[in-house]
């Protein structure tokens, strides 16, 4: 022990050893509340994260129940990706998005965007619309209002109901997801390759970022 040390008298040392004590142990008991917390707010996280089976049964009941649940569009635009056909779900999403456009100034722009991006002969998304639909379209885009694509969107809705929503609930995109975990290797779920998760961060529903 060094000079310094041993000249004090012992209740110092003995003062000074009770302090160390205590603070290690309030550093391990910190440490161990931290620890505590970060796991709570992961196992918090993960728990908000999940789908219930009856919200994704919902989805098969409509397009609409499907599209307008965030998972659910998450979902069917993998799906359409897949199949090289993403344009239309993105055409409706851009509609959507333009009718709570609140400047009016906004209008025309954004109408010309949409226009130029998916119903413009030229365009680089172009949707399947009859030429009667398209000319109506074209016309109520040189005078904008909220209600311009209204009836554009009703068509390529009704086209995705009628044929890709259809396929979507037969494809491993929903059905994976509809399955319950753990559920037994009949002949339709060993052909779903035994994904059985409703973890929004799932490979599926991931694949629309």
């Amino acid at each position: 022990m060094c000079k310094g040390l041993a000249s004090l008298p012992a209740t110092c040392l003995k003062s000074a050893k009770d302090m160390k004590h205590r603070l290690g142990f309030l550093l391990q008991k910190s440490d161990s509340c931290d620890y505590s917390s970060s796991q709570g707010k992961k196992e918090k996280i993960s728990s908000s994260q999940r789908l219930s089976q009856e919200e994704v049964r919902k989805w098969a009941d409509s397009l609409e129940n499907l599209i307008h649940h965030e998972r659910g569009l998450a979902a069917f635009r993998a799906f359409l990706k897949s199949e090289y056909s993403e344009e239309n779900i993105e055409f409706w999403v851009s509609c959507e998005d333009y009718k709570k456009t609140k400047s009016p100034a906004k209008l025309s722009p954004k109408a010309r965007k949409i226009y130029d991006e998916f119903i413009s002969v030229q365009a680089t998304k172009e949707v399947n619309l009859d030429s009667c639909t398209r000319e109506k379209t074209s016309h109520n885009v040189l005078e904008p209002t909220l209600s311009c694509f209204d009836e554009a969107q009703r068509k390529i809705f009704t086209l995705m109901e009628k044929d890709s929503y259809r396929r979507f609930l037969k494809s491993p995109y929903y059905l994976d997801l509809v399955s319950p975990p753990g559920a037994g290797c009949g002949p339709e779920n060993c052909k779903r390759n035994h994904t059985h998760t409703l973890d929004c961060n799932s490979n599926i529903i991931s694949q629309c970022a």
